[in-house]
């Protein structure tokens, strides 16, 4: 039974980070190279702005910014997810590697496959998912041990070499392509916000519209697979198979997301731990905090990257990272 109190708290908590996500949206959109004043831009949404601001707000702007809200909600469910079936607070999908193999599998694809561009942005979520589904399964198997089950520290470990030994297929990868192409893999790999178009929203949008429901509803398994195994046995946990549909629905979630924001590291890391901080462990209770406060994250680091540096700005995916890499150390030192 959760406390009435905690619901409350956690109402509150979401209204304020929606609303927190509209003001985000509002300033955002107003910013970068073709700027647009506040007023313009209020004119502009109800259908009195010119030509040039219409443009610059439904063409470029605002299918950005929600790609980068919906991103950032993907990679933040997806880290939640992780860190409970796997115990270990470290677990997100771009440090263990998950965010890699996807990388590699969308680098193939682009590389060496015919393109249709009427299909390739509906395909690249398939072709990231199978990607990071393949370098899950490993990294699944080294780490599990048949007598102590999954190994939490192992895993990450595992996770880790993985990365940086996909980081370097794809390195190889390109060694050889053409400079167009190169282009693309690269703005890729630093987290460039590429796919910000109304397509990439509609290949996305049904992923999360199917995997946020379906994890909310497994929130209570969830909650047991965090306690001790012997303790989820006893109340009837299918132990192995709820962690591998569980995992699933994580790669599924962080593939989907970054076969369109590129190679995005520590959303899944960071929102999960600020949610719990603020309503606890629960699952019920933190994963929709946890959702919001990632589609913000990313929403906030790409704004504040677009706005330093014109025209092209810098990588939502490095602007994380240097919030991302010290949290990761104090983590790594508190755990």
């Amino acid at each position: 039974m959760i406390q009435p109190a905690l619901q409350k708290k956690q109402r509150i908590i979401l209204f304020v980070l929606l609303l927190l996500i509209l003001v985000t949206i509002v300033i955002g959109v107003g910013m970068g190279y073709s700027s647009l004043s506040f007023d313009r831009v209020i004119l502009t949404l109800f259908g009195h702005g010119n030509f040039k601001e219409e443009f610059v707000l439904y063409s470029i702007r605002l299918p950005r910014m929600l790609i980068t809200l919906l991103a950032g909600m993907a990679l933040a469910l997806s880290g939640a997810i992780l860190q409970g079936i796997t115990r270990n607070d470290l677990a997100d999908p771009g440090i263990i590697g998950i965010n890699s193999g996807a990388g590699v599998a969308i680098t193939v694809f682009f590389l060496f496959f015919p393109i249709e561009p009427g299909s390739f942005v509906y395909l690249l979520p398939l072709i990231a998912f199978i990607g990071a589904f393949l370098t899950a399964c490993l990294i699944y198997l080294f780490s599990y041990n048949k007598n102590d089950g999954l190994q939490p520290v192992k895993l990450i470990l595992t996770g880790v070499g993985f990365s940086t030994a996909l980081a370097g297929v794809m390195v190889v990868l390109i060694s050889s392509a053409d400079r167009a192409k190169v282009d693309f893999i690269a703005k890729w790999i630093a987290g460039n916000i590429w796919g910000s178009d109304w397509p990439f929203i509609w290949a996305l949008l049904p992923w999360l519209a199917v995997l946020i429901p379906f994890t909310l509803y497994k929130a209570n398994r969830l909650n047991l697979l965090g306690l001790s195994e012997p303790v989820a046995i006893g109340v009837g946990v299918s132990i192995e198979k709820e962690r591998i549909v569980l995992l699933l629905t994580a790669v599924a979630l962080a593939a989907s997301a970054v076969s369109v924001t590129g190679g995005i590291a520590f959303i899944g890391l960071m929102a999960p731990h600020m949610a719990k901080a603020l309503v606890g462990p629960r699952n019920q209770l933190f994963i929709p905090i946890a959702i919001l406060i990632g589609g913000w994250l990313l929403l906030f680091a790409d704004t504040i990257g677009r706005g330093l540096v014109d025209p092209d700005g810098i990588p939502a995916g490095i602007m994380v990272a240097l919030i991302g890499a010290p949290y990761f150390m104090y983590l790594l030192l508190k755990k």
